[in-house]
């Protein structure tokens, strides 16, 4: 149930980002599409990039406040988490090989069958990447594997941080104050108030709370 209301608001969540972006910035072409593609993209991108920050603090204060012997078994479990994130960084730098100029000289070292190769497996990280990048955002880099507290703590800190990198930056100045503050601040307040529901069922239906599984 709560993996179906997350769908529904991720999914709720891109429509209103859609909305936004088409009403106020009157997406008339082919290549104002492109470009709002571009930046839903790096916006996925930037988020799963400060996942990738956060998890080592977020999961390291966890662990460090865990029992001696639950600190160990939480560090080795987040070697699968781990594996994740080198996953998703792996694939977004097989596109340097193939496209960066500065490696232009190992193209021409590896001639025509392996550039063949290389565009081949460039192709598939693509692929991997987009669809990881999804994955990443909707299971927080597996950190189920390491408890099943850890997601939604990790989903609450990981949304609060991207509203004020967008605060910071000025994102969306094209929109209006009202609604941007209202777009800007739903995501977090959505997010929390889902992992604030998860946690509460964890606790009623399985008995897992944070303070258990820190072993406190």
């Amino acid at each position: 149930m709560v993996r179906r209301l997350q769908l529904w608001r991720t999914a709720l969540g891109l429509v209103a980002w859609l909305g936004l972006m088409v009403t106020y910035n009157a997406v008339v072409s082919a290549d104002d599409a492109k470009a709002l593609a571009d930046e839903r993209l790096n916006q996925s991108w930037s988020s799963v990039l400060v996942l990738v920050c956060t998890f080592p603090v977020v999961v390291g204060a966890f662990a460090a406040a865990a029992l001696p012997r639950l600190r160990r078994l939480y560090l080795r479990r987040a070697l699968r988490s781990l594996g994740a994130v080198v996953a998703i960084m792996a694939s977004m730098g097989t596109s340097a090989l193939a496209f960066a100029p500065e490696l232009a000289g190992f193209r021409d070292i590896i001639g025509l069958p392996g550039k063949i190769a290389l565009g081949a497996l460039c192709l598939w990280s693509v692929v991997f990447a987009l669809y990881g990048i999804g994955l990443s955002l909707v299971h927080v880099f597996r950190t189920a594997d390491i408890h099943d507290v850890v997601p939604p703590i990790l989903a609450g800190v990981l949304v609060w941080e991207m509203a004020l990198l967008d605060m910071i930056t000025g994102a969306y100045p094209q929109v209006p104050a009202g609604a941007r503050a209202a777009f800007v601040l739903g995501a977090p307040l959505t997010v929390t108030a889902l992992s604030w529901w998860e946690m509460r069922r964890l606790r009623r239906h399985h008995g897992l709370t944070v303070r258990a599984a820190l072993g406190r």
